[in-house]
């Protein structure tokens, strides 16, 4: 229950205001009574205090003499031990009094003028919608008045208007009725408008009101009743614990006032009167299935059940894999706003036990972060719940099905329908027959998806071996089935050229050419190997990745493609431009393009390459040089994946092993379900890396599309995410190793800097930490290779925090949006893994950004290294060092600050430090004053 939800009513909102003034006026009462308490304790200490002093005149001989007589007595030491005692409780009483009379009361009167603020407010607000529907409910009734009597007024003005021009008549009178008629129907037009307009605004409001505007007032309001009652609940501790004396019957009766204190609860304190005052929630909706709908038909249909049949299939398993996609994303905000909310109530738990008023107003702050956040996980569940239901739905009928086939969806005979088997004897084929090839669940094309889902094995062939049927050439992605055509084929032509061979180091290493040299050892005539054994065969690779391969005319290669659920064996060609032909299947299982068929897609490819005949008659295109697979494109069979241990853009990271050699590596996969586009995008991370070689940059070791799903292979890199190893490592680093850490990233900058490549998403969670605390960069997925990217496509998926100002205002990156980044990742090493701009909105931090405010020091940082945050930070990009000098002054600053031998300096070695960040030297003049300014600092604290 609450605010929002239970008091829409006008009774409602009645009863909250009457509940204001009565906190009001207790507060009044409170205030009244404390001033008496006071008051009263101060008359008990100065009572008090003249008692002791009476106490401390006693004379036990009435001269003045000693009181040796006592010595011993352990009632006079009793007495004694009561009267100092006694002294000290009325120092205790008098500083309790004043806390009362100063803070307390303070904090007191904050809170009743608070309330009374809230108060006037609240009525202020709630009027002022309640006013406003109002407003709009008598405008719209004036406005159908005012519309009522411009109907009357122009039927009035057209009836005299069309007397007149039906009696002809002329002169003053008929235009003074032509012009009354006109001003009448103009007037009416503006009213209908206006009234229509009215009516839409006063929808809108009402709909607004009801819906978001009142509840959100509501809510608002509660929030802060319930946070001015923990402020209330503070004041009476204070005063609990101002007033609680040391003799045991006052503890009795003060430990019940506690414990009465101590059950007061936020949470808890409004349930009764909300229990009195709650209005009816509205009545829910259910959804049932209408089985009158089937009632006629004769269908094996059943309510609230998925039908499965080959009709259904594919839907029902595009649908599952789509959810299992948005579970996946959903899980995964689930778990990183739980990590937070951990986060928070660690923070939460210790600003409690805190007294003082940044802690108690943080405790405050905190709260109500928790709260959205557990508000958002909340909404998360009730996605997560319905996605698994449907899930559950779907995969109920595919568990009971098994491996068994689909049973048909076509409750009718072939007979029925008029369909007829294909004749294919005399080399003719119908249009029946084409569709039984094409659908993915007939005899035929059941077939030829079997054929395709197992490894091209065989024996030892020949080229041209038998006949087959095939289909045409597809040279785009959009050939219909229609334009396909069927034909019996002619004998194979006896061959011309050289067998292509199955293996070899490039395919810089052209074949043989006709009369040149015999074949070469493991040629097709003598292999026996699967398909993705081929070195000229590059699985599933991605067709934007084909055509980049493709460079001169006859260039070829041969891949895998998923159309239509239905996996096909594609010849990639160049010929004037990248030309693309789907190897077509025979029912028999052989393979063809418009010549004859083969037993194997090796003899079929090999055939086209020695008889130097066109692929087709339409393309012209002729296969001269296979393009084979580069040493870093692995097979994935080679790769076991053992364990999950994080989640990419595009799909799952795991720890893996590498075959042969039984190498530990990490291994990013792709998504199967993932368009082409984000495929190309994927495999773009491994393009980049595979080209770079440094200590501080992740090592790239191969890619794997021989098969789905497609993988990038790194080298595992032990510590994992810098993030998390800050985090959960951070206490025991000292400076020197965080600073050692930014050098590590610099010399991987400086590096990619001199590569022109933007990596573009430099920060902490997408560095990884090897042996040593050594510091590796990685993920590339947003990199580019330029010396200027500009983007348009707008901020969707950047890291605000992270990026540049003038990248996330015209789209525009250099090495320099790098050098800004780089600031925010020192920062978060320092932190010890802190989140930047802490307690900020995306917005709310670019905003800050953009007026200049920068984030503060961290704890222990040398002040060299934040000034050089602050140079990455500079607003205009010009301002900022580039990596090189970064590198340097890094460098400099750990070997100078943290060297264990003394430090002496001379002319040579000044030079040869400046020299290091020539290259900034000619990016501004004020760059070398800075670089001389912070060796200056450095040799004075080194000395």
């Amino acid at each position: 229950m609450g605010f929002s939800s239970s008091l829409q009513g006008s009774t409602s909102h009645e009863a909250l205001l009457v509940r204001m003034d009565a906190e009001i006026r207790l507060l009044e009462n409170m205030r009244r009574c404390l001033a008496l308490r006071i008051k009263a304790d101060r008359d008990y200490t100065i009572s008090l205090n003249a008692f002791v002093l009476q106490a401390q005149k006693i004379d036990y001989h009435g001269d003045g003499s000693s009181l040796d007589v006592m010595t011993g007595s352990m009632v006079a030491k009793a007495w004694t031990i009561f009267i100092e005692e006694s002294e000290r409780a009325v120092k205790y009483v008098k500083e309790n009094a004043e806390f009362l009379a100063g803070q307390t009361t303070e904090k007191l009167n904050n809170l009743y003028t608070e309330k009374k603020a809230n108060r006037k407010q609240y009525q202020e607000e709630y009027t002022r919608i309640s006013l406003e529907l109002v407003r709009l409910q008598e405008a719209v009734q004036k406005t159908r008045t005012e519309y009522d009597r411009c109907l009357d007024n122009y039927s009035s003005s057209k009836i005299k208007f069309e007397e007149a021009a039906f009696k002809g008549k002329t002169g003053k009178r008929y235009e003074d009725a032509k012009d009354r008629y006109h001003k009448t129907c103009k007037k009416l037009h503006l009213t209908h408008n206006d009234y229509v307009m009215l009516l839409c605004e006063a929808s809108e409001f009402e709909r607004d009101m009801r819906t978001i505007l009142l509840p959100g007032l509501l809510e608002h309001q509660q929030a802060i009743q319930e946070d001015m009652i923990e402020k209330w609940k503070i004041i009476l501790q204070d005063i609990q614990r101002c007033s609680n004396v040391a003799d045991k019957k006052f503890q009795d009766l003060y430990n019940r006032i506690e414990s009465n204190i101590i059950s007061v609860k936020s949470s808890e304190e409004y349930t009764k009167f909300i229990e009195n005052h709650k209005t009816a929630p509205p009545k829910p909706l259910y959804f049932k299935f209408d089985s009158s709908l089937l009632d006629n038909h004769k269908l094996s249909l059943s309510p609230n059940s998925i039908v499965l049949n080959d009709l259904t299939m594919d839907s029902l398993k595009h649908k599952l894999a789509e959810n299992e996609s948005k579970l996946g994303d959903c899980r995964c905000q689930i778990k990183d706003k739980q990590t937070l909310i951990i986060q928070y109530e660690t923070e939460l738990a210790t600003v409690k036990i805190k007294s003082d008023s940044a802690s108690v107003n943080r405790m405050f702050a905190v709260k109500k972060i928790c709260d959205d956040l557990k508000k958002e996980v909340n909404e998360l569940r009730c996605q997560e719940q319905k996605l698994n239901r449907q899930n559950e739905l779907i995969q109920m009928p595919i568990n009971d099905l098994g491996s068994n086939q689909p049973p048909p969806g076509f409750d009718v005979s072939k007979e029925t329908l008029g369909v007829t088997e294909p004749m294919m004897g005399d080399g003719s084929s119908s249009h029946n027959s084409l569709t039984s090839l094409a659908n993915p669940k007939s005899k035929v094309s059941g077939k030829v998806i079997n054929i395709l889902k197992q490894p091209f094995t065989g024996g030892k062939q020949r080229f041209g071996s038998t006949h087959s049927l095939g289909r045409q050439e597809l040279e785009s992605n959009e050939l219909s089935e229609s334009q396909v055509s069927m034909e019996l084929l002619s004998p194979p032509t006896p061959p011309t050229k050289p067998a292509v061979p199955t293996n070899g180091p490039n395919h810089t290493n052209h074949i043989p050419q006709p009369g040149g040299s015999p074949n070469p050892p493991g040629d097709i005539d003598a292999s026996s190997r699967p398909l993705d054994e081929e070195l000229w065969f590059h699985g599933v690779l991605p067709r934007g990745e084909v055509v980049r391969l493709l460079e001169t005319d006859g260039d070829f290669l041969v891949r895998e493609t998923l159309r239509n659920d239905e996996k096909q064996i594609v010849l990639s060609v160049m010929w004037t431009s990248p030309k693309h032909f789907i190897v077509q299947t025979s029912p028999e299982g052989h393979f063809r393009f418009e010549g004859p068929a083969f037993p194997t897609v090796q003899a079929l490819i090999a055939h086209q390459y020695q008889s130097s005949t066109s692929v087709t008659s339409r393309s012209g295109a002729v296969l001269k040089t296979p393009i084979l697979r580069e040493k870093w494109e692995l097979n994935n069979d080679d790769v076991e994946l053992t364990q999950k241990i994080g989640k990419g853009n595009f799909g799952d990271v795991y720890r893996a092993t590498l075959n042969p050699g039984r190498q530990l590596v990490a291994v990013k996969t792709c998504k199967n379900t993932l368009p082409e586009e984000q495929k190309k995008k994927f495999l773009q991370e491994g393009r980049i890396l595979k080209q770079y070689d440094h200590p501080n940059i992740v090592k790239f070791i191969g890619i794997c599309v021989q098969k789905q799903p497609i993988m990038i292979v790194m080298e595992l890199v032990p510590g994992g995410s810098l993030l998390n190893f800050l985090r959960n490592q951070g206490e025991f680093l000292q400076p020197k190793h965080l600073l050692g850490m930014c050098l590590d990233t610099s010399a991987g900058m400086e590096y990619l800097e001199s590569k022109n490549c933007i990596h573009r998403d430099l920060a902490a969670r997408n560095c990884l930490v090897g042996d040593g605390n050594v510091v590796k960069i990685s993920d590339f997925g947003m990199s580019r290779e330029e010396e200027e990217y500009i983007v348009s496509d707008g901020l969707k998926q950047i890291p605000i925090k992270w990026t540049a100002p003038e990248a996330l205002n015209y789209g525009k990156y250099t090495s320099l949006c790098d050098v800004w980044s780089f600031g925010v990742l020192c920062w978060e090493i320092f932190s010890r893994g802190g989140t930047p701009y802490q307690g900020m909105t995306n917005t709310r931090a670019r905003e800050m950004i953009e007026s200049g405010y920068r984030m503060p020091a961290p704890d222990a940082i040398p002040e060299e290294v934040y000034e050089l945050m602050l140079r990455c930070w500079k607003q205009a990009p010009e301002d900022r060092p580039h990596f090189k000098e970064i590198h340097a002054v890094i460098e400099m600053l750990h070997s100078r600050l943290y060297a264990r031998r003394s430090v002496t300096f001379d002319s040579a070695s000044l030079f040869g430090l400046r020299s290091r960040a020539g290259s900034r030297m000619s990016c501004g003049s004020e760059s070398p004053n800075w670089f001389m300014s912070t060796l200056r600092k450095t040799f004075k604290r080194s000395s």
